[in-house]
Parts: C-alpha cells; structure tokens; sequence
C-alpha cells in the first residue's frame, strides 16, 4: 500500500502518521483545496487537458448543476483513476438489519417507545454488517426523510469500500473510536464527536480502540448545514471555524477488494482491482467533515422558563417549506440552568415533529428514573404525548433554584417532519423496554381545588 498525504512544512510526501498530523482544514461550507502531492492541484482551472502526475480529473456533485450559489455543491477530484474504472459486475448482495424508507414492515400502537442499549455482537462484524435500523421515515426515492440505526462494530473493514447513494451519513459515537477513511482524506471520531460523510462519498470504516457502538442517521433530504441564528445573532451554538475537513490523502493500492453501493434501499456489491481512495489532490466545498460537540455553545433562559430545545440545534437538513426540518440534529450537553420560578427539565408536551433520541454518554434530565441510559434510544413520535418521567417531576417541582450545572451529559435528537416508522427489528429486540409506554400513569394527581 502506497498512501500519500500533506506534511506540515514544505515536504507534503508522507504517510498515515503525517495525514494525522496534518490534521484538517477549518471551516463550514467552505471552498477548500488541498494536495498530497506538489502541485497536483490545477491551478486556474478545473479540467486541464492533461492533469500533472497522469491523474484523471472528476466532479462529484452533491447538488444539482443549477442549484443557486448558496446550496451548490461539488468538489473536483483528482485521481489516479475515475470512479468509472473502479467498477465491476454489481449483483444484490445481503443488507442484513439496513433499512431504508419506505419500510412498512410492521405496525405497533401507538404510544413512546424506548430502547436498552443494544449489545455487541462477541463474532466479528464490520460496519455494513453491524448496522440495525430502528426507525425509518419519509421516502428516499423521494429525497425526503431519513433512517434512525445502530451500529455495532468489532472488526474493520478489510479490503471492503462503500459509499451510500441514499443520503448523506452522520456518524454518532457512543463507545469506541472510528477511523473513517474517505476518497477526501482520514477522519478520526471519538465518543462526543461526530462526523458526516456525504451521499456518494466512499468510505473504508477501522476500529481505533476495540468494539464500537453508535449512532448513525441516514439523511435522504437535503444536505446537512448550519441553522440559522435568528435573534442569537452572530455567535454562540455551533460555530464553523470548529468543523474540520480532512487534507487530502491517497492510496496507491492494487489489490483485489470488494465495492458495496447503498442504492434505492439495496445493497450492490462488486470485485474490483485496487482501492478507490486514490484522490490526490481535491478543492470545491463538496467533502465530509468532523466536529466536537464539546465545543458547542449552549444559550438558554436567564431569568425565567424553559426555551425550545431549537436552541440546541447543530446541523439541520432543510426542506421545501421555510422553518420546516426535514431533520434537525439537537444535542443537550453540559450547560448551566438558573431560571427562576421555573420547572426546568423539558416541559410536557405534543408537537408535529418525530423525536428519536439517543444517549451518548451521562444523565439526561428528563428522564432521571433509570432505564434511559448511554446506547440507549427513544422514540416520541408526532402528535403523541411525552415528558418528564416521575422522578424527574417530582425533583425538578420541588428542589432549591439556585444556579446548578448539568455536567458530564450529552443526549441527543434526530427530529423530523415525518412520522417513525419503527422496523421489525427493533419492533422484536429484546432491547425494547416493554413498560416504557406506561411511564406516565405513574403520575400522581396533585389538584386541590381548596388552594391554589
């Protein structure tokens, strides 16, 4: 295996150490450009008639042609050789636990559902084949939706690339550490990080530190960006200079390997010749990226009531109506709580939107009774009712207001404009808390009508 990558200084020919050293390039949304190899980025154009080093240069569009400035995407590869050569005779191949929307396996009443964290397998399993869906929604023949997964991993790929046609992949570590290798350059992603690989983009998942266990949403909509401020202004949630897209990073590798293509919910497989991350040199503004969500920065009520938990929103995926998520990704991590007067913990409710939530590591408010623990997940789906379990109104109605600090926590939401569907997995696992519909008539009536 010969794989090349940035140094830092003036020396850009180095290996996988010095690809970790050289780290990644800052910024959102950015236009990028990076080289493994001296002057393997054209300069001034895209398509010279011939590309230095004998590399083939190829556009990966992540947006249509047309699309207005803002939201065109695409980057310019070079590679040592097309995606067209790196191509076999593709047959249906085993999906396993990977679902896709529309998925209409099974219909269970309606009511919250929550599950156990789910255990990791003791044979070895890679990433494609350590994938369960929990819940699907929307239709991804139709750009619109998403899947909510699991995944369990206790090998790495070996050998073995993929790249998802359905939608973009944002990955959720909850125990374990990935090293993603992507066509764009090396990745590394710890438990409170999380990275998101776009639909097209291949990939080649390894294990960093032992079994892993995460979190992954499968995004068939619109791409993944930063949400709008509003009134907060200029700073504060997530701010761009902390995302991190990896330097370019090649390899010159012929050795016969297998080529898996998630596309229209089937997974295609094929033999080819020799690793597709052959990229040498890239720019455009089109490319997976990384960001700690340690460093986001929490706002919230400073004298009384509780904000909407939009507050805490990272990325979200838009759709065609203003205001309206086809996926909002929220987080609540470590941040202070001093409202005065005010019931705390998120407050009772019902909305249109459909709330899978997950736990990566901590406490989370809401839920202090037990049995909501890290590699767990919920589901609250739209128009029905969830909240604070009895613990956690119990306390919160009666505990001394003074400034605390919620610590050591980091929960999180795929929310959505489309209702869950749950799989038949997750339907029959026997992670499924088979009470947790009930956990409201736990509640005891207070009312009083002789005092207010």
């Amino acid at each position: 295996m010969n794989l090349q990558s940035p140094k830092t200084g003036s020396d850009r020919d180095g290996s996988v150490a010095s690809a970790i050293q050289a780290g990644y390039m800052s910024g959102f949304g950015n236009g990028f450009e990076t080289e493994a190899l001296p002057g393997a980025l054209p300069l001034g154009r895209n398509s010279p008639q011939r590309c230095a080093y004998g590399l083939y240069a190829e556009q990966l569009s992540g947006s249509p042609f047309t699309a207005p400035r803002t939201t065109n995407e695409r980057s310019w590869l070079y590679r040592i050789r097309p995606t067209v050569s790196h191509w076999g005779e593709f047959a249906k191949a085993d999906i396993g636990l990977w679902r896709t929307a529309p998925a209409p396996e099974i219909d269970l009443p309606i009511a919250p559902l929550r599950w156990d964290p789910l255990p990791i397998p003791a044979e070895p399993v890679s990433f494609l084949e350590g994938v369960r869906t929990l819940t699907t929604a929307g239709d991804a023949t139709t750009h619109a939706g998403m899947g909510a997964h699991v995944y369990l991993i206790t090998r790495s790929m070996v050998d073995e690339y993929f790249y998802d046609a359905d939608g973009e992949l944002l990955f959720v570590p909850q125990q374990g550490s990935l090293r993603l290798w992507t066509e764009f350059g090396i990745i590394d992603i710890e438990p409170g990080e999380i990275a998101v690989i776009p639909r097209g983009v291949k990939i080649r998942v390894e294990l960093k530190d032992g079994p892993a266990r995460g979190y992954l949403c499968e995004n068939y909509g619109g791409a993944f960006t930063l949400p709008e401020r509003g009134p907060i202004g200029a700073n504060c949630l997530a701010n761009q200079r902390d995302f991190l897209t990896p330097v370019a990073a090649y390899e010159d590798r012929e050795v016969p390997s297998r080529l898996h293509v998630k596309w229209g919910g089937i997974l295609w497989s094929a033999t080819i010749n020799q690793s597709p991350l052959d990229v040498v040199a890239w720019h455009g503004n089109y490319a997976p990226y990384k960001y700690d969500l340690r460093r986001y920065s929490p706002v919230g009520p400073v004298l009384y009531d509780h904000a909407d938990p939009s507050i805490f929103t990272v990325l979200t995926s838009p759709s065609e109506t203003p205001g309206t998520a086809n996926i909002d990704f929220v987080i609540f991590p470590d941040r202070w709580l001093v409202a005065e007067n005010t019931f705390r913990p998120p407050w009772y409710h019902m909305n249109v939107m459909s709330e899978f939530m997950g736990l990566v590591y901590g406490q989370y408010d809401a839920k202090t009774g037990g049995g909501f623990v890290p590699g767990g997940a919920s589901l609250h789906n739209m128009m029905l009712p969830h909240g604070p379990d009895l613990d956690a109104f119990e306390t919160a109605s009666h505990i001394e207001l003074k400034p605390h600090r919620l610590e050591h926590t980091l929960a999180f939401m795929f929310e959505s404009r489309f209702p869950q569907r749950v799989t038949a997995y997750a339907a029959s696992s026997d992670a499924l808390q088979k009470d947790y519909g009930g956990y409201g008539h736990k509640m005891t009536k207070h009312f009083d009508p002789s005092r207010p």
